[in-house]
């Protein structure tokens, strides 16, 4: 089966942006993927580059709003599962937000970003609210699939919670900036969660220089045993293809031994303990 990750770049004209991203969700379809996920605010300038102040949630819309309906209706049209983020508002609360949209227009449900960070240039914490959604899962027209939005993927019980669920692929929508952390480190992050956790891991990164970061693009797919079976350009607008095969899961280390050989009686209380 084949997935397609859409690194594109992100202008100040949203509607341009989302035209550019229908685009390329028809164009990944016509060739053959069964998926077609998006990085972080795709479709948006990166706001928390900048620290929030008067209007910064205007920007926000509701869920289901224009962007779902728009991408549900090219789901429903070419038979394809789809993976958004964008900046969600629901009443007085907003949020770094993952809508998962079904190869029939369904809209399943949606992943909000639980974990939020602070510093330079990533002032989230003045944007988004802690997300209420917990670690769901989606059982999709293609599997199982689960959502690590960005800085959610640096918690291993976060990403071990989804493998537990029965996530057969995790979408991670990203922002990550060129020289944000040492070279090779996220990949290796990714490889290893996946590796540990016997699926497939698919992160889409944004791209192209904004006022105050510059996005690196780089996503990749790598598989159940950590290794990355495809990667896009640094720098670059790209539609990224990757086959999967989630047979492969159940062969896998950590299906095979690692889950099985957990002992969570020891450490579940110690750990509720520091919670």
């Amino acid at each position: 089966m084949k997935i397609a990750l859409v690194q594109q770049h992100a202008s100040h004209d949203k509607q341009e942006n989302v035209a550019r991203g229908l685009n390329a969700f028809e164009a990944a379809a016509r060739n053959g993927a069964q998926l077609v996920a998006y990085a972080e605010l795709a479709f948006e300038p990166f706001y928390p580059q900048n620290p929030a102040g008067p209007g910064s949630l205007d920007t926000a819309e509701s869920i289901p709003g224009p962007l779902t309906d728009a991408f549900a209706k090219k789901a429903k049209e070419f038979g394809v599962v789809c993976v958004l983020n964008l900046f969600e508002r629901d009443g007085t609360r907003t949020f770094d937000c993952s809508p998962v949209i079904d190869a029939d227009g369904t809209l399943l449900g949606r992943t909000r970003m639980i974990h939020i960070t602070e510093y330079a240039c990533f002032h989230e914490q003045g944007y988004y609210t802690p997300g209420d959604t917990g670690a769901p899962i989606y059982r999709t027209k293609i599997g199982t699939i689960g959502v690590a939005i960005c800085y959610d993927r640096h918690y291993p019980e976060y990403m071990r919670a989804l493998a537990l669920a029965g996530a057969d692929l995790v979408v991670v929508p990203q922002a990550g900036a060129v020289g944000e952390w040492p070279e090779g480190l996220y990949e290796g992050e990714m490889r290893v969660a996946a590796f540990h956790n016997g699926y497939y891991v698919a992160l889409c990164n944004r791209v192209g220089k904004e006022e105050k970061l510059t996005f690196g693009g780089e996503s990749f797919v790598c598989g159940p045993d950590g290794t990355v079976l495809a990667r896009a350009a640094q720098g670059a607008d790209e539609i990224l293809y990757a086959d999967v095969d989630f047979a492969q899961n159940a062969a896998s280390h950590a299906r095979q031994l690692f889950l099985r050989d957990r002992r969570p009686e020891l450490y579940s209380a110690w750990l509720a303990k520091q919670a």
